[in-house]
């Protein structure tokens, strides 16, 4: 694997390895090998912020397909908002399709006692979504995976190259990466429409975070843990 493909996978890799660990654990747990309570893995969401953060900013130097000035484009800049709060919008009112792994337990911050505790978690819960989460995927599907499709020397293919295959491709697997599979699909599918469209990996980046930040809060004020 070069360099290039190691710095845009290694970041997610480490998150969705520190959740397949998390899920191991609680099988061996439910299964009696082990004995791990509930409330431990209330505490490990840090673990995959901290080790992707980690990976991302090592490795920032790397991200030249990362340009902040794209977003001085207003109109531009005012899409990828919107398309943020749209995406919002139609997955709150998605979690009844498909669901993958059965439905999810999310993280539910009450359950913590501390309360300095609770907000710390909280607090990783939010950045890790609305900041590493972005960054992290639309690196791996929007900037590595999508053009690795069309050509194994993804970075001569152009930023927001369309192909049918790559377009179809990236945003079912980005679907499946997620518990409501439909859901994850229509974003997928909105990010991809976006990045054709800006031709920035930056822009991708606001409007996948505008969508994280904004079901956070809502996932705060309403209880809907699930979402989490």
């Amino acid at each position: 694997m070069n360099s290039s493909i190691f710095h845009r996978v290694l970041p997610f890799a480490l998150f969705m390895a520190c959740i397949g660990a998390e899920e191991a654990l609680r099988f061996f747990s439910r299964q009696g090998f082990i004995h791990i309570t509930p409330e431990t893995f209330l505490y490990t969401y840090p673990i995959r912020v901290i080790l992707a953060g980690m990976a991302l900013f090592f490795a920032r130097s790397k991200y030249c397909e990362i340009k902040l000035w794209d977003l001085a484009s207003p109109i531009k800049s005012v899409v990828s908002i919107a398309l943020g709060v749209a995406v919002f919008i139609l997955w709150i009112n998605m979690d009844w399709i498909l669901q993958n792994h059965g439905a999810p337990q999310g993280f539910n911050p009450t359950l913590i006692p501390d309360a300095a505790a609770r907000n710390l978690m909280t607090a990783f819960r939010l950045a890790g979504a609305a900041i590493v989460v972005p960054i992290m995927e639309e690196l791996f599907w929007r900037s590595f995976l999508i053009r690795y499709i069309i050509h194994k020397d993804f970075e001569s293919v152009p930023v927001g190259l369309f192909t049918w295959p790559s377009f179809l491709i990236s945003a079912v697997l980005f679907g499946l990466e997620h518990h409501y599979v439909l859901a994850g699909i229509m974003a997928g599918i909105a990010y991809n429409v976006l990045l054709y469209y800006t031709k920035s990996i930056a822009h991708c980046i606001l409007s996948h975070s505008i969508t994280n930040l904004l079901l956070g809060i809502y996932v705060l004020q309403t209880g809907k843990w699930h979402f989490w």
